[in-house]
């Protein structure tokens, strides 16, 4: 039998964190530029804007999650936004993401927030599948963004 824990993430954890977000990013087909000075920052630095949690199987790190606190308005609550949820190939199928999910749901009620929140790519079946199954709604809402040239060209006086 395997013991399997989750914990929050330490800054010496940089380079764990950035290996399975890099796993993340190969598995979601998408580039990465995060670098362990970005983590030290972003995860551990004086202002964070995003919170880490580290899973391990008999001390072996198998998946991260990593969220953020938003807020809604017209339901004047807190809501905890789950950007990355990622367990390795290797270790799937064991009940870890229902896990992490769990335990970031545990955590988001404990601190009085209404909803848990995430997206999932268009094409990610298996992921789709694992969200229905624990009665995830899908959204209405179409997600759009701004970057590079044409942000800078609205950012423009």
């Amino acid at each position: 039998m395997h013991s399997f824990t989750i914990r929050a993430a330490a800054p010496g954890d940089a380079n764990l964190i950035l290996m399975l977000l890099t796993g993340l990013a190969d598995y979601e087909k998408l580039p990465i530029t995060l670098t362990e000075k970005d983590i030290a920052s972003d995860f551990f630095g004086p202002r964070p804007v995003i919170e880490c949690d580290l899973a391990f199987e008999d001390n072996i790190p198998v998946g991260v999650a990593t969220y953020f606190w938003t807020y809604a308005t017209f339901r004047a609550t807190r809501r905890l936004y789950v950007e990355d949820l990622f367990v390795l190939p290797t270790f799937r199928g064991k009940g870890y993401g229902k896990a992490l999910l769990q335990h970031l749901a545990r955590h988001g009620t404990e601190a009085g927030a209404g909803r848990l929140e995430w997206q999932v790519l268009d094409w990610n079946e298996p992921a789709i599948r694992f969200y229905e199954s624990i009665d995830a709604h899908r959204t209405q809402w179409l997600n759009f963004w701004l970057e590079g040239e044409a942000m800078q060209r609205l950012a423009a006086p």
